[in-house]
């Protein structure tokens, strides 16, 4: 996927998260990536305690769209993972999935936003 995708493309809004192609990235680069596509859809559905339907469900909503092992399978970042937690939270709470996964897409979006505006007026604060 594209540096610069949104939640609602199944990525991070976030420009530069991505820097190297997979097969560039060392075992101790993965570690630490946040985008490395390292779960199984069983081990991410345990870890998270939903089903692989949910999860499954937050792709059909657009939030998150994992990567897929040559075998096929989907495969999960702790990125996507986050996001997850992030709507089974609010669907705990009562909150339709898609309803859910709209909130998060504009709660991500706010937030790199904010980290933009916050970067410009150090910039402009620097030049002054």
């Amino acid at each position: 996927m594209d540096q610069g995708q949104s939640a609602a493309e199944g990525d991070t809004l976030a420009p530069g998260r991505i820097t190297e192609t997979p097969a560039e990235r060392t075992a101790e680069d993965r570690f630490d990536d946040e985008d490395y596509p390292a779960y199984s859809m069983g081990a991410a559905a345990e870890m998270l305690g939903v089903t692989p339907a949910f999860l499954r469900a937050l792709g059909t909503a657009h939030l998150i769209e994992p990567k897929r092992s040559s075998g096929g399978h989907r495969r999960y970042s702790r990125y996507q993972l986050r996001l997850a937690t992030r709507a089974r939270e609010l669907v705990d709470q009562g909150t339709p999935v898609e309803a859910a996964c709209r909130i998060i897409i504009l709660e991500d979006q706010l937030a790199e936003a904010l980290r933009i505006n916050a970067a410009y007026e150090r910039e402009r604060a620097a030049g002054t």
